[in-house]
């Protein structure tokens, strides 16, 4: 997995501060309060092998979050996924969002007004969801 930050030694992360751990999971995903409040304890009360088992256990978090058939379940697990600000949105907290941003944000006006018709288009479609593309350096 490439960072743009080190990520610090996967064996210290239950001894890292509530911080620390918070720091890890903005730099894994985007900066999320209702995803620290969901996954910081997990990353304080479990070891993982590697920061792969560790996204595949907030992943199984937000499956459960998915699956349940409660409505506040539902709006937690939404209020996490918007926290992945939309493709070509300019203002974005991350420092590796700031960077995929840029690259798409290359074009002219007509680039970006394609690119917010097609986010509209895909969160029309899927309501609650935005359009995510994965990172090719990342294996997750």
């Amino acid at each position: 997995m490439d960072t743009a930050h080190k990520l610090p030694a996967i064996a210290t992360v239950p001894y890292l501060s509530t911080d620390g751990r918070a720091a890890i999971l903005d730099q894994l995903f985007e900066p999320c309060i209702p995803l620290q409040t969901l996954s910081i304890s997990l990353l304080q009360e479990k070891t993982f092998a590697s920061y792969d088992e560790l996204i595949d256990s907030i992943g199984l978090q937000l499956t459960a979050l998915a699956n349940s058939s409660s409505t506040s379940d539902s709006t937690w697990l939404q209020s996490i996924l918007a926290a992945h600000p939309r493709l070509g949105q300019s203002k974005v907290e991350s420092s590796q969002s700031q960077s995929e941003q840029a690259q798409l944000n290359t074009g002219d006006d007509s680039s970006a007004q394609s690119l917010t018709k097609l986010n509209q288009l895909y969160e029309n479609t899927f309501p609650g969801l935005r359009y995510v593309c994965r990172i090719c350096e990342w294996s997750k």
